[in-house]
């Protein structure tokens, strides 16, 4: 693997090539804000109010969806403090834009921003790391779902990525609210509690088969939209030592129109080099990367790489490879022998202990 650098090491040579107005906040973001949070309104109004045919309905789910979804993409911006500075500002409006995905601002900035950001893709401290073969060996659950056929995992995994911001939200509350000061865990709570009584409190208000239509489905399809990009963050890289954005993380390809909506979320290893930077300037700061390092730039389309998701395992074998380990199949990481263009396995280079381990496991040992 090439010498890594952290964040910093980059951030800190890009820096001078950068307008200085690229490090301030960009309020006029909250616009694109505002016009979602309207057509969120206006949808649950017509839902509530008209009755209509249920495809016109699902029509409006779906509008109502992408809108969750976006709206979450602005969250994450505002939590990083890149469109308003004042604490208090910044976690009201955090809190407005994902309301929907029933994501606390403090949780947030606990599970991304301070320990995600900061420990990429260590297996131990990064909350959103897949897991390594060590601990597919320690867990019964994982062992048996990689007994599985791979084709029904890929399918399953995909079809999960429609509750699986808000299932792994509930994990790192879960996780962390016994880190927070004893003084702020009721505030946590509250975060974690109002938008869920919001959401409840309409499905009384509409009723189930409306309710249906105005929040459920687009939570589903919010879910599905932010789990797009959150799957190709980092899960066809590899682990390192030293958190370094572009051996670990990958942007991802989308029409320009997309990037519009989504506020360039596409572009996560700019972001990662600086979270603290409105995602308005990551077109700039890409330009510079690919000019310096472009042997080490990690980019692709999103339909590319959710192939190569679709195809490769998510268990780590020593940091670089990915392996499926019942079938004792290994493949590369990005930059470590992956060619999303052709994903071959190979089995070659398992540790004898490993293959003794793998093998028991397999045929239900004890080990």
């Amino acid at each position: 693997m090439k010498d890594l650098h952290s964040f910093g090491w980059y951030a800190a040579r890009i820096s001078p090539h950068l307008p200085k107005k690229a490090f301030k906040p960009v309020p006029t973001r909250l616009w694109g804000g505002l016009a979602y949070l309207l057509v969120v309104v206006a949808g649950f109004l017509t839902i509530g109010l008209f009755s209509f045919n249920p495809f016109l309905y699902l029509g409006i789910a779906f509008i109502i969806g992408t809108s969750f979804a976006a709206m979450g993409f602005l969250g994450h911006e505002i939590l990083h403090g890149t469109v308003v500075r004042k604490a208090w500002l910044r976690d009201l409006l955090g809190a407005i834009a994902f309301w929907p995905l029933t994501t606390g601002p403090m949780l947030w900035r606990k599970w991304h921003n301070l320990t995600h950001h900061v420990h990429t893709q260590n297996d131990e401290k990064d909350p959103d790391a897949w897991p390594t073969l060590e601990k597919w060996k320690r867990s019964r659950f994982l062992r048996w779902i990689y007994k599985l056929p791979h084709s029904f995992r890929a399918f399953s995994s995909f079809a999960l990525l429609t509750l699986m911001f808000t299932a792994h939200s509930t994990k790192c509350f879960v996780m962390y609210i016994k880190e927070f000061n004893p003084k702020n865990q009721p505030k946590v709570w509250m975060q974690l509690i109002l938008p869920w009584v919001t959401w409840i409190g309409l499905l009384f208000i509409m009723g189930p088969l409306k309710w249906l239509f105005a929040f459920f489905i687009p939570l589903l399809i919010a879910n599905a939209i932010v789990m797009g990009y959150i799957s190709t963050n980092h899960r066809l890289n590899p682990m390192t030592e030293v958190n370094d954005p572009l051996a670990n993380s990958l942007t991802v390809t989308v029409p320009k129109w997309v990037d519009v909506l989504h506020f360039n979320f596409s572009y996560h290893t700019e972001h990662h080099i600086f979270p603290g930077m409105s995602s308005k300037y990551y077109p700039l700061v890409k330009e510079h990367i690919k000019k310096v390092w472009p042997e080490l730039y990690h980019e692709m389309p999103m339909s590319k790489a959710l192939v190569a998701l679709w195809k490769t395992p998510r268990i780590y074998y020593q940091g670089s490879e990915l392996i499926d380990p019942h079938q004792g199949h290994l493949y590369g990481s990005l930059g470590n022998g992956l060619d999303v263009a052709n994903i071959q396995y190979r089995k070659e280079q398992l540790t004898e202990n490993d293959e003794i381990l793998t093998k028991a496991l397999k045929n239900g040992k004890n080990v």
